[in-house]
Protein backbone atom coordinates (compact mmCIF):
# COMPACT_ATOMS: atom_id res chain seq x y z
CA UNK A 1 0.00 0.00 0.00
CA UNK A 2 1.85 3.39 -0.84
CA UNK A 3 0.16 6.63 1.36
CA UNK A 4 1.39 10.38 0.71
CA UNK A 5 1.54 12.57 2.83
CA UNK A 6 3.85 16.05 3.19
CA UNK A 7 5.31 17.54 5.47
CA UNK A 8 6.44 20.87 6.43
CA UNK A 9 10.79 21.76 5.86
CA UNK A 10 13.18 20.08 4.41
CA UNK A 11 11.62 16.51 4.03
CA UNK A 12 8.38 15.62 2.33
CA UNK A 13 7.44 11.95 2.57
CA UNK A 14 5.16 9.12 2.70
CA UNK A 15 4.92 6.74 5.63
CA UNK A 16 3.44 3.42 4.13
CA UNK A 17 2.55 1.41 6.75
CA UNK A 18 -0.14 -1.46 6.84
CA UNK A 19 -3.75 -0.07 6.90
CA UNK A 20 -4.41 -0.28 10.01
CA UNK A 21 -1.29 1.74 11.49
CA UNK A 22 -1.67 4.11 8.57
CA UNK A 23 -4.88 5.55 9.91
CA UNK A 24 -3.57 5.54 13.28
CA UNK A 25 -0.71 7.06 12.92
CA UNK A 26 -0.29 9.25 9.95
CA UNK A 27 -0.65 13.03 11.01
CA UNK A 28 -0.34 11.96 14.23
CA UNK A 29 1.75 13.70 16.72
CA UNK A 30 5.43 12.30 17.15
CA UNK A 31 6.25 10.60 20.52
CA UNK A 32 8.71 12.50 22.57
CA UNK A 33 12.25 12.35 21.85
CA UNK A 34 13.80 9.13 23.31
CA UNK A 35 16.80 9.39 25.94
CA UNK A 36 20.59 7.93 23.88
CA UNK A 37 21.02 4.95 22.67
CA UNK A 38 17.55 4.94 21.07
CA UNK A 39 15.83 2.74 18.92
CA UNK A 40 13.25 4.20 16.60
CA UNK A 41 10.21 2.81 15.27
CA UNK A 42 9.28 4.97 11.98
CA UNK A 43 5.88 3.54 11.98
CA UNK A 44 5.14 5.51 14.63
CA UNK A 45 6.13 8.71 13.51
CA UNK A 46 3.74 11.07 11.06
CA UNK A 47 6.31 11.02 8.05
CA UNK A 48 10.27 9.79 7.96
CA UNK A 49 11.77 13.10 8.54
CA UNK A 50 9.85 13.22 11.84
CA UNK A 51 11.55 9.89 12.79
CA UNK A 52 15.19 10.99 11.63
CA UNK A 53 14.41 14.06 13.75
CA UNK A 54 13.53 12.28 16.78
CA UNK A 55 17.05 10.20 17.02
CA UNK A 56 18.76 12.31 20.34
CA UNK A 57 22.31 13.66 20.16
CA UNK A 58 24.28 10.56 21.20
CA UNK A 59 22.57 8.79 18.55
CA UNK A 60 20.38 5.63 18.15
CA UNK A 61 18.96 3.22 15.35
CA UNK A 62 16.31 4.17 12.86
CA UNK A 63 13.98 1.44 11.60
CA UNK A 64 11.99 1.99 8.46
CA UNK A 65 9.17 -0.09 7.71
CA UNK A 66 8.21 -1.59 3.89
CA UNK A 67 6.37 0.41 1.48
CA UNK A 68 6.71 3.00 -0.81
CA UNK A 69 7.28 6.57 0.17
CA UNK A 70 7.23 9.21 -2.03
CA UNK A 71 9.43 12.14 -1.48
CA UNK A 72 9.17 16.00 -3.23
CA UNK A 73 11.96 17.60 -0.73
CA UNK A 74 14.66 15.74 0.60
CA UNK A 75 15.08 13.20 3.94
CA UNK A 76 17.88 15.26 6.31
CA UNK A 77 19.93 13.07 8.56
CA UNK A 78 21.95 14.79 10.92
CA UNK A 79 23.06 12.63 13.49
CA UNK A 80 26.06 11.16 14.27
CA UNK A 81 26.63 7.42 15.28
CA UNK A 82 23.45 6.56 13.88
CA UNK A 83 22.25 3.00 12.04
CA UNK A 84 19.13 3.58 9.31
CA UNK A 85 17.89 0.15 7.93
CA UNK A 86 15.28 -1.01 6.45
CA UNK A 87 13.05 -3.44 5.46
CA UNK A 88 15.43 -4.70 1.98
CA UNK A 89 13.88 -3.78 -1.10
CA UNK A 90 10.58 -3.08 0.20
CA UNK A 91 11.71 -0.02 1.79
CA UNK A 92 11.40 2.27 -1.28
CA UNK A 93 12.51 6.03 -1.34
CA UNK A 94 11.10 7.13 -4.20
CA UNK A 95 12.21 10.76 -5.27
CA UNK A 96 9.70 12.74 -7.46
CA UNK A 97 11.23 15.94 -7.00
CA UNK A 98 12.11 17.38 -10.33
CA UNK A 99 14.63 20.60 -9.36
CA UNK A 100 17.64 18.52 -9.18
CA UNK A 101 17.38 17.85 -5.21
CA UNK A 102 18.40 14.31 -3.77
CA UNK A 103 16.38 11.50 -1.83
CA UNK A 104 18.56 11.50 0.86
CA UNK A 105 20.74 14.22 2.52
CA UNK A 106 22.97 13.40 5.47
CA UNK A 107 25.60 16.05 6.54
CA UNK A 108 25.86 17.94 9.85
CA UNK A 109 23.50 20.12 10.98
CA UNK A 110 25.87 23.22 10.79
CA UNK A 111 27.80 22.84 7.78
CA UNK A 112 26.60 25.56 6.14
CA UNK A 113 28.17 28.06 9.16
CA UNK A 114 31.19 25.91 9.60
CA UNK A 115 32.82 24.12 6.94
CA UNK A 116 34.75 21.64 9.61
CA UNK A 117 31.49 20.18 11.36
CA UNK A 118 31.73 16.79 10.82
CA UNK A 119 29.95 13.49 11.86
CA UNK A 120 30.77 9.91 13.05
CA UNK A 121 29.79 6.47 12.57
CA UNK A 122 26.67 7.48 10.40
CA UNK A 123 25.36 3.38 8.77
CA UNK A 124 22.80 3.35 5.86
CA UNK A 125 21.68 -0.19 5.25
CA UNK A 126 18.83 -2.47 3.39
CA UNK A 127 16.37 -0.12 1.10
CA UNK A 128 16.08 1.19 -1.84
CA UNK A 129 16.16 4.67 -3.35
CA UNK A 130 14.57 5.56 -6.90
CA UNK A 131 14.22 8.84 -8.56
CA UNK A 132 13.45 10.31 -12.30
CA UNK A 133 15.15 11.99 -14.87
CA UNK A 134 14.80 15.27 -13.41
CA UNK A 135 15.63 14.25 -9.89
CA UNK A 136 19.38 14.71 -8.68
CA UNK A 137 21.29 11.98 -6.44
CA UNK A 138 19.82 9.15 -4.41
CA UNK A 139 22.06 9.67 -1.45
CA UNK A 140 24.17 12.85 -1.09
CA UNK A 141 26.63 12.66 2.04
CA UNK A 142 28.64 15.93 3.55
CA UNK A 143 31.59 15.65 5.82
CA UNK A 144 30.89 12.43 7.38
CA UNK A 145 33.45 10.20 8.80
CA UNK A 146 33.70 6.37 8.73
CA UNK A 147 30.38 6.28 6.74
CA UNK A 148 29.30 2.65 6.31
CA UNK A 149 26.59 2.19 3.10
CA UNK A 150 25.28 -1.53 2.74
CA UNK A 151 23.10 -3.49 1.19
CA UNK A 152 21.68 -0.50 -0.19
CA UNK A 153 19.67 -0.80 -4.15
CA UNK A 154 19.79 2.72 -5.84
CA UNK A 155 18.45 3.27 -9.15
CA UNK A 156 17.10 5.36 -12.01
CA UNK A 157 18.15 8.67 -10.12
CA UNK A 158 18.56 11.82 -12.57
CA UNK A 159 22.40 12.71 -10.85
CA UNK A 160 24.54 10.31 -9.21
CA UNK A 161 23.22 6.83 -7.35
CA UNK A 162 25.87 7.79 -3.93
CA UNK A 163 27.96 11.11 -3.87
CA UNK A 164 30.09 10.64 -1.06
CA UNK A 165 31.94 14.63 -0.41
CA UNK A 166 34.92 15.57 1.86
CA UNK A 167 33.93 11.93 3.71
CA UNK A 168 36.92 11.95 4.47
CA UNK A 169 37.80 9.04 7.24
CA UNK A 170 37.24 5.60 6.01
CA UNK A 171 34.58 5.08 4.07
CA UNK A 172 33.22 1.65 2.80
CA UNK A 173 30.41 0.79 1.17
CA UNK A 174 29.79 -3.06 0.04
CA UNK A 175 26.74 -5.04 -1.06
CA UNK A 176 25.16 -2.74 -2.78
CA UNK A 177 23.53 -2.10 -6.49
CA UNK A 178 24.10 1.02 -8.12
CA UNK A 179 21.96 1.64 -11.61
CA UNK A 180 20.39 3.24 -13.94
CA UNK A 181 21.53 5.74 -12.94
CA UNK A 182 22.16 9.46 -15.07
CA UNK A 183 25.62 9.94 -13.92
CA UNK A 184 27.89 7.89 -12.12
CA UNK A 185 26.49 5.47 -9.78
CA UNK A 186 29.31 6.02 -7.17
CA UNK A 187 30.60 9.63 -6.76
CA UNK A 188 33.27 10.25 -4.48
CA UNK A 189 35.02 13.86 -4.19
CA UNK A 190 37.20 14.01 -1.88
CA UNK A 191 38.03 11.20 0.74
CA UNK A 192 41.24 8.25 2.10
CA UNK A 193 41.07 5.05 3.46
CA UNK A 194 38.01 4.47 1.19
CA UNK A 195 36.92 0.58 0.12
CA UNK A 196 34.92 -0.42 -2.25
CA UNK A 197 33.59 -3.76 -2.57
CA UNK A 198 30.98 -6.64 -3.64
CA UNK A 199 28.96 -4.03 -5.59
CA UNK A 200 27.22 -4.16 -8.65
CA UNK A 201 27.07 -1.61 -10.69
CA UNK A 202 24.86 -1.65 -13.92
CA UNK A 203 24.25 1.42 -17.26
CA UNK A 204 25.03 4.37 -15.07
CA UNK A 205 27.14 6.96 -17.57
CA UNK A 206 30.28 6.12 -15.30
CA UNK A 207 30.42 3.68 -12.45
CA UNK A 208 32.99 5.17 -10.12
CA UNK A 209 34.37 8.36 -9.82
CA UNK A 210 37.25 8.67 -7.65
CA UNK A 211 38.64 12.40 -7.84
CA UNK A 212 40.66 14.16 -5.03
CA UNK A 213 41.81 11.39 -2.57
CA UNK A 214 44.45 8.41 -1.66
CA UNK A 215 44.16 4.93 -0.69
CA UNK A 216 40.97 3.67 -2.27
CA UNK A 217 40.72 0.00 -2.28
CA UNK A 218 37.98 -1.17 -4.46
CA UNK A 219 37.89 -5.23 -5.02
CA UNK A 220 35.25 -7.54 -5.81
CA UNK A 221 32.84 -4.85 -8.09
CA UNK A 222 31.06 -6.23 -10.65
CA UNK A 223 30.87 -3.20 -13.73
CA UNK A 224 28.30 -3.93 -16.47
CA UNK A 225 26.89 -2.26 -19.74
CA UNK A 226 27.99 1.74 -18.91
CA UNK A 227 27.11 4.54 -21.11
CA UNK A 228 30.72 6.32 -20.57
CA UNK A 229 33.46 4.79 -18.36
CA UNK A 230 33.77 1.87 -15.65
CA UNK A 231 35.98 3.32 -13.41
CA UNK A 232 37.44 7.02 -13.46
CA UNK A 233 40.27 7.78 -11.07
CA UNK A 234 42.13 11.75 -10.97
CA UNK A 235 44.13 13.43 -8.51
CA UNK A 236 45.20 10.39 -6.55
CA UNK A 237 47.62 7.81 -5.16
CA UNK A 238 48.54 4.79 -3.19
CA UNK A 239 45.62 2.99 -4.61
CA UNK A 240 44.59 -0.46 -5.54
CA UNK A 241 41.82 -1.35 -8.51
CA UNK A 242 41.59 -5.38 -7.82
CA UNK A 243 39.53 -8.58 -9.16
CA UNK A 244 37.02 -6.59 -10.40
CA UNK A 245 34.74 -7.84 -13.51
CA UNK A 246 34.49 -4.58 -15.80
CA UNK A 247 32.28 -5.58 -19.10
CA UNK A 248 30.73 -3.46 -22.17
CA UNK A 249 31.46 0.26 -21.54
CA UNK A 250 31.06 2.29 -24.31
CA UNK A 251 33.71 4.04 -23.22
CA UNK A 252 36.98 2.61 -21.06
CA UNK A 253 37.08 0.18 -18.47
CA UNK A 254 39.49 2.58 -16.48
CA UNK A 255 40.91 5.69 -16.58
CA UNK A 256 43.32 7.39 -14.76
CA UNK A 257 43.73 10.89 -15.02
CA UNK A 258 44.81 14.51 -13.03
CA UNK A 259 48.14 13.49 -11.07
CA UNK A 260 47.29 9.86 -10.59
CA UNK A 261 50.54 8.24 -9.12
CA UNK A 262 51.23 4.63 -6.89
CA UNK A 263 48.39 3.12 -8.08
CA UNK A 264 48.06 -0.55 -8.83
CA UNK A 265 45.59 -1.93 -11.51
CA UNK A 266 45.66 -5.75 -11.07
CA UNK A 267 43.76 -9.17 -11.59
CA UNK A 268 40.21 -7.68 -13.59
CA UNK A 269 38.79 -9.39 -16.16
CA UNK A 270 38.27 -6.01 -18.56
CA UNK A 271 35.69 -7.47 -21.07
CA UNK A 272 34.81 -5.81 -24.48
CA UNK A 273 34.97 -2.15 -23.82
CA UNK A 274 34.02 -0.13 -26.75
CA UNK A 275 36.84 2.91 -25.65
CA UNK A 276 39.28 0.04 -24.27
CA UNK A 277 40.69 -1.29 -21.87
CA UNK A 278 42.79 0.85 -18.85
CA UNK A 279 44.05 4.54 -20.45
CA UNK A 280 46.74 6.17 -18.69
CA UNK A 281 46.41 9.63 -19.52
CA UNK A 282 47.97 11.17 -16.75
CA UNK A 283 49.27 8.20 -14.27
CA UNK A 284 52.80 7.35 -12.53
CA UNK A 285 54.51 4.83 -11.02
CA UNK A 286 51.74 2.42 -11.65
CA UNK A 287 51.50 -1.11 -12.41
CA UNK A 288 49.27 -2.85 -14.93
CA UNK A 289 49.33 -6.60 -13.80
CA UNK A 290 47.72 -9.76 -14.13
CA UNK A 291 44.84 -8.67 -15.69
CA UNK A 292 42.23 -10.11 -18.92
CA UNK A 293 41.91 -7.89 -21.85
CA UNK A 294 39.90 -9.61 -23.88
CA UNK A 295 38.10 -7.89 -26.89
CA UNK A 296 39.64 -4.80 -25.88
CA UNK A 297 37.85 -2.70 -29.12
CA UNK A 298 40.42 0.51 -29.01
CA UNK A 299 43.03 -0.68 -27.04
CA UNK A 300 44.41 -2.83 -23.99
CA UNK A 301 46.43 -0.79 -22.36
CA UNK A 302 47.05 2.80 -23.37
CA UNK A 303 49.42 4.92 -22.01
CA UNK A 304 50.18 8.88 -23.16
CA UNK A 305 52.99 11.13 -22.74
CA UNK A 306 51.67 12.77 -20.09
CA UNK A 307 51.93 9.22 -17.66
CA UNK A 308 55.31 7.09 -17.49
CA UNK A 309 57.30 4.93 -15.47
CA UNK A 310 54.52 2.11 -15.65
CA UNK A 311 55.21 -1.76 -15.22
CA UNK A 312 52.58 -4.03 -17.39
CA UNK A 313 53.23 -7.02 -16.49
CA UNK A 314 51.81 -10.81 -16.53
CA UNK A 315 48.56 -9.65 -18.72
CA UNK A 316 46.34 -11.53 -21.36
CA UNK A 317 45.32 -9.61 -24.31
CA UNK A 318 42.92 -12.27 -26.52
CA UNK A 319 40.28 -12.31 -28.88
CA UNK A 320 37.35 -14.90 -28.44
CA UNK A 321 39.73 -18.06 -29.75
CA UNK A 322 39.04 -21.41 -27.60
CA UNK A 323 41.14 -24.31 -28.53
CA UNK A 324 41.15 -24.04 -32.61
CA UNK A 325 37.84 -21.80 -33.30
CA UNK A 326 36.34 -18.22 -32.37
CA UNK A 327 33.58 -18.65 -30.04
CA UNK A 328 32.33 -15.01 -31.35
CA UNK A 329 32.40 -15.17 -35.55
CA UNK A 330 30.19 -12.72 -37.05
CA UNK A 331 31.59 -9.73 -38.50
CA UNK A 332 33.16 -6.97 -36.23
CA UNK A 333 32.33 -9.47 -33.00
CA UNK A 334 35.81 -10.60 -32.68
CA UNK A 335 38.07 -7.41 -32.45
CA UNK A 336 40.75 -7.04 -29.95
CA UNK A 337 44.15 -5.06 -29.20
CA UNK A 338 46.69 -5.32 -27.00
CA UNK A 339 49.09 -1.52 -26.04
CA UNK A 340 49.27 1.83 -27.60
CA UNK A 341 52.24 4.21 -26.15
CA UNK A 342 52.32 7.71 -27.21
CA UNK A 343 55.45 9.93 -26.63
CA UNK A 344 55.75 7.95 -23.30
CA UNK A 345 58.87 6.83 -21.11
CA UNK A 346 60.02 4.55 -18.84
CA UNK A 347 57.94 1.35 -19.52
CA UNK A 348 58.39 -2.24 -18.80
CA UNK A 349 56.42 -4.42 -21.11
CA UNK A 350 56.98 -7.73 -19.49
CA UNK A 351 55.63 -11.47 -19.24
CA UNK A 352 52.08 -10.67 -21.21
CA UNK A 353 50.58 -12.77 -24.12
CA UNK A 354 49.49 -11.41 -26.76
CA UNK A 355 46.76 -13.57 -29.14
CA UNK A 356 44.33 -13.04 -31.41
CA UNK A 357 44.80 -9.36 -31.75
CA UNK A 358 43.51 -7.13 -34.53
CA UNK A 359 47.33 -5.16 -35.31
CA UNK A 360 50.49 -5.37 -33.67
CA UNK A 361 50.82 -6.57 -30.06
CA UNK A 362 52.72 -2.77 -28.73
CA UNK A 363 52.75 0.10 -31.15
CA UNK A 364 54.41 3.30 -30.01
CA UNK A 365 53.76 6.69 -31.47
CA UNK A 366 55.67 9.45 -31.04
CA UNK A 367 59.25 10.33 -28.93
CA UNK A 368 59.33 7.20 -26.58
CA UNK A 369 62.26 6.21 -24.69
CA UNK A 370 63.07 3.97 -22.40
CA UNK A 371 60.94 1.11 -23.28
CA UNK A 372 61.62 -2.05 -22.15
CA UNK A 373 60.18 -5.81 -24.01
CA UNK A 374 60.64 -9.11 -23.05
CA UNK A 375 59.47 -12.26 -22.28
CA UNK A 376 55.83 -11.70 -24.18
CA UNK A 377 54.36 -14.30 -26.41
CA UNK A 378 52.56 -13.49 -29.33
CA UNK A 379 50.65 -15.21 -31.95
CA UNK A 380 47.66 -14.98 -34.48
CA UNK A 381 48.52 -11.22 -34.78
CA UNK A 382 47.27 -9.62 -37.23
CA UNK A 383 43.70 -10.42 -37.89
CA UNK A 384 41.15 -8.34 -38.70
CA UNK A 385 42.70 -4.74 -40.08
CA UNK A 386 43.84 -3.85 -43.08
CA UNK A 387 47.13 -5.16 -44.20
CA UNK A 388 49.96 -6.55 -41.83
CA UNK A 389 50.93 -4.95 -39.47
CA UNK A 390 54.74 -6.14 -37.40
CA UNK A 391 54.40 -7.42 -33.59
CA UNK A 392 55.88 -4.95 -32.50
CA UNK A 393 55.34 -1.67 -34.41
CA UNK A 394 57.97 0.60 -32.35
CA UNK A 395 58.44 2.91 -34.95
CA UNK A 396 61.43 5.35 -33.58
CA UNK A 397 61.28 4.70 -29.60
CA UNK A 398 64.40 3.86 -27.77
CA UNK A 399 64.02 -0.09 -26.59
CA UNK A 400 65.65 -2.16 -24.70
CA UNK A 401 64.42 -5.50 -26.01
CA UNK A 402 65.00 -9.10 -24.80
CA UNK A 403 63.71 -12.24 -25.70
CA UNK A 404 59.82 -12.26 -26.79
CA UNK A 405 58.18 -15.31 -28.29
CA UNK A 406 57.02 -14.32 -31.81
CA UNK A 407 54.71 -17.00 -33.60
CA UNK A 408 57.06 -17.49 -36.69
CA UNK A 409 60.55 -15.62 -35.35
CA UNK A 410 62.35 -14.42 -32.05
CA UNK A 411 63.55 -11.16 -30.99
Amino acid sequence: MTHRHRSIGLAAAALAVGAALAVGLLGAAAPKPPANGAVIDAAKYPNLQAALDAVPEGGGLVKLPPGNFELTEPLVLSHAETRVVGAGAATHLINRNEQGKPALIVRPRDLDSNRRAWLWRVQLAHFRISGNPKSGDGLLAQNINEIFLHGLSIDHNGGNGITLVSCLEDARIADSILTYNKLAGLNILGGHDVVVSANQFEENQDALRFINGFNLCMTGNCIDDHLRHGVVIENTYGSVVSGNMIEECRGTAIVLDRDCYGIALSANVVAHNTGGGVDLRDGWGCAVSANTFVLSIAHGVAISGNSGRIAVTGNTFCNSHIGGKLRRVKAGQDTARGIVLDGTSDITVTGNTFTGLAESAVKATGECTRLVLSANAMADLSRSAPGKHPPLALGSAHVVAGTNAIEGRDR
